[in-house]
């Protein structure tokens, strides 16, 4: 049997976000000249950014680098570790190389840097020590000193890796800013899965995989029945000859219709229509239609090319691409 110490978890926990919250704070305090410096070069930079770091550090560079490529920056990681062994051969000329380190001092990095600077690119130091032999050959220093680890033997890399990826996060949203990359840029980088479809995926890609109802004002209700029968969506629009909107007709008109002591035979779709149908255009984001499907709380929309009616979106169909 494992035996564990009797230890108060929930403030165990508390103490760690606490630490690690201040770590994240105080890297207000260095946001200075040389970041500035750092972010200005990288979004000036023709090559890539190339990323290294060993231990720990080398999780968080692979971070960054996942995070830049996917903002418009192009990034590379190298294991400070490999590149002494050929990796070293991935660095142009025209990059700029980031090395990341807590204490500067890893004997990996004290081979990689002067490795390095022989090269001529220039050198950014993600470092936690000032006074540590990386922060003192590099071209600019990102600051990321942690006055202590959330590891209750100030030991484990902890409160200094967050404050790493915290930096690394802030030069990126930066270079987004200045390279003004939008949301349609990131959709191109993005494609796949529910986020690229919620940023690229158009109501009319939906809308053109059903049928259009459509009945007239003067339809039958048995018409009606058997036109939202057929194309199984639960509604229809009522247009005119020239596909002009006029109303809706869903399965609920119906069955209320139902309810009332009438008689259908002599009803007509103009009798039982709502004249003001909640509609979409089909080039806008699949992503709007489900935005205004919960406003008016509603389970479909009708689909228009300007001012022609084109089809019908359906809260399935949102579902069944995993937008929701």
């Amino acid at each position: 049997m494992i035996q564990t110490m009797n230890v108060n978890i929930s403030a165990t926990a508390l103490k760690t976000i606490q630490l690690e919250a201040a770590a994240i704070g105080a890297l207000q305090g260095y946001i200075n000249e040389d970041f500035e410096q750092c972010v200005k070069l990288l979004a000036e930079c023709t090559g890539r950014v190339v990323i290294a770091g060993i231990g720990k550090s080398a999780i968080v560079a692979q971070k960054i680098v996942a995070t830049l490529n996917s903002t418009g920056t192009p990034a590379l990681f190298m294991h400070a570790a490999d590149a002494i062994h050929g990796d070293l051969g991935m660095i142009r000329t025209n990059d700029v190389v980031m090395i990341i380190s807590k204490s500067g001092e890893s004997p990996e990095i004290k081979v990689l840097v002067p490795l390095v600077k022989n090269f001529g690119n220039t050198l950014i130091a993600i470092v936690g020590k000032l006074d540590s032999y990386l922060a003192k050959s590099a071209d600019f220093i990102l600051n990321t000193t942690v006055s202590q680890e959330a590891c209750p033997n100030n030991l484990a890399p902890t409160s200094s890796t967050t404050a790493q990826m915290v930096m690394g996060d802030a030069v990126a949203v930066c270079l987004m800013e200045m390279k003004g990359f939008s949301a349609s840029d990131f959709a191109k980088f993005h494609p796949g899965g529910a986020l690229g479809k919620r940023l690229y995926l158009k109501v009319s890609d939906l809308s053109k995989l059903h049928e259009a109802p459509q009945v007239r004002k003067q339809s039958t209700i048995k018409e009606v029945i058997v036109e939202i029968s057929s194309k199984m969506l639960g509604v229809t629009a009522v247009v005119d000859d020239h596909k002009h909107l006029e109303g809706i007709i869903t399965d609920g008109d119906l069955r209320r219709m139902l309810e009332k002591e009438i008689d259908t035979a002599d009803v007509l779709a103009a009798d039982i229509m709502s004249t003001k149908p909640k509609t979409i255009q089909k080039n806008e984001l699949a992503i709007n239609a489900l935005e205004k499907m919960r406003q008016y709380n509603i389970t479909q929309l009708l689909v228009m090319d300007g001012e022609v009616y084109d089809g019908i979106i359906h809260l399935h169909d949102l579902i069944r691409e995993g937008i929701i």
